[in-house]
């Protein structure tokens, strides 16, 4: 069952009509969504999925509840992972209609949600964000590289010989006498997160490989190179803070030594409390991120079930709202927010073929 919260994690504001009473284009937008309604039961869009999108979606969902004849969709962050598991359990009015996602769908859950009868889903490209390690204000910045990461982060790390140790590191100049020495205590997101997907695949993944002995078992030992490079630290060293970005913000702010893992947009929004570490040189900016040069950037995706369309009241001009120029593009409303928005000639190739609703294929 798809469950309804009332609080901050739901963006659900009464119906605002469009236009003149008279007019025909909203007479027939009206008709469209009372016919829709008839067939599944429900005349609102339900979006789940990463807590890394919510803000984009909620303020592309206010937008579009504001200068249209639908009700504002009901958006729920459940982290990528949760929302996908949610989006391919099946069709019908207790199953969300869209889900967001920090990272691209897996082939695995592609292949769950052929299981339940979703064989269409429509992939929507949002734009990039990078994944920062950030501090509070009231500290220094911090300089770090990926190996040190990896090296406060892993569960195991080498040992000097060729082999591998718990985690014993407990204060950053323990890894590396130019570092602090204060405490490692890092927050971050849970398994679930697509926040942490990305993580470790970009940041744990890229300290981990500049060892070559271990970098050397991606293709002779899959199994033991993601042992190695995916697990994290189980004391106190990295603690899992849930799906609340906003909450770890609040707990660096009260806690100046500790470090927090979340999305650049959150950091943009927050700048003025907690600054991002420079990886490997390059700091956590705009610019950086969009060009790539920042070490730990991304893709950000939603997902929509291409059997709602013209059954749930809305889906085609949501769609069509958030991939507008006005909304995604490089100077849209969503920059804003803290989005890295896709250049125009990216933009203008999603936008097309979203709106075409072609089919996803992960080939």
């Amino acid at each position: 069952m798809f469950k309804k919260y009332l609080l901050s994690g739901i963006v659900a504001v009464s119906m605002v009509a469009c236009g003149n009473a008279g007019n025909d284009e909203t007479e027939t937008t009206a008709s469209s969504s009372k016919a829709a309604t008839a067939a599944t039961g429900r005349d609102q869009i339900k979006i789940v999925g990463s807590s890394t999108v919510y803000p984009f979606a909620t303020t592309v969902a206010e937008n579009f509840g504001r200068s249209t004849s639908f009700k504002t969709p009901i958006v729920e962050a459940t982290g990528s992972g949760g929302g996908l598991k949610l989006f391919c359990s099946g069709l019908g009015d207790n199953y969300p209609d869209i889900t967001n996602a920090s990272r691209r769908i897996k082939a695995s859950e592609v292949e769950r949600c052929a299981e339940n009868g979703i064989n269409d889903i429509v992939e929507v490209k949002v734009g990039y964000d990078g994944i920062v390690v950030a501090n509070s204000t009231k500290s220094d910045r911090m300089e770090l590289t990926l190996r040190e990461l990896y090296l406060a982060l892993a569960k195991d790390v080498p040992d000097g010989k060729g082999g591998l140790k718990p985690n014993d590191y407990v204060n950053w100049s323990d890894i590396n006498p130019a570092l602090k020495n204060t405490k490692i205590e890092i927050m971050g997101p849970p398994p679930t997160s697509g926040t942490r997907d990305a993580f470790v695949e970009l940041a744990m993944e890229g300290g981990c490989q500049t060892f070559d002995w271990i970098k050397a078992f991606k293709k002779t030992d899959k199994n033991t190179y993601k042992a190695i490079c995916h697990a994290f630290r189980e004391d106190d060293g990295f603690i899992e803070a849930g799906e609340n970005d906003n909450l770890i913000v609040r707990k660096l702010n009260a806690n100046p030594n500790a470090l927090g893992i979340f999305g650049f947009g959150f950091l943009d929004q927050n700048g003025d409390s907690v600054q991002g570490s420079i990886i490997d040189g390059t700091p956590p900016t705009f610019e950086n991120i969009s060009d790539g040069a920042y070490p730990v950037s991304r893709s950000l995706y939603f997902y929509v079930k291409k059997d709602v369309v013209g059954k749930v009241p809305g889906i085609t001009e949501y769609l069509t709202e958030f991939t507008s120029v006005r909304a995604s593009g490089e100077d849209g409303y969503l920059s804003e927010k803290g989005l890295i928005p896709m250049n125009a000639e990216e933009h203008a190739q999603w936008q097309s073929q979203v709106l075409a609703l072609e089919t996803l294929s992960l080939n």
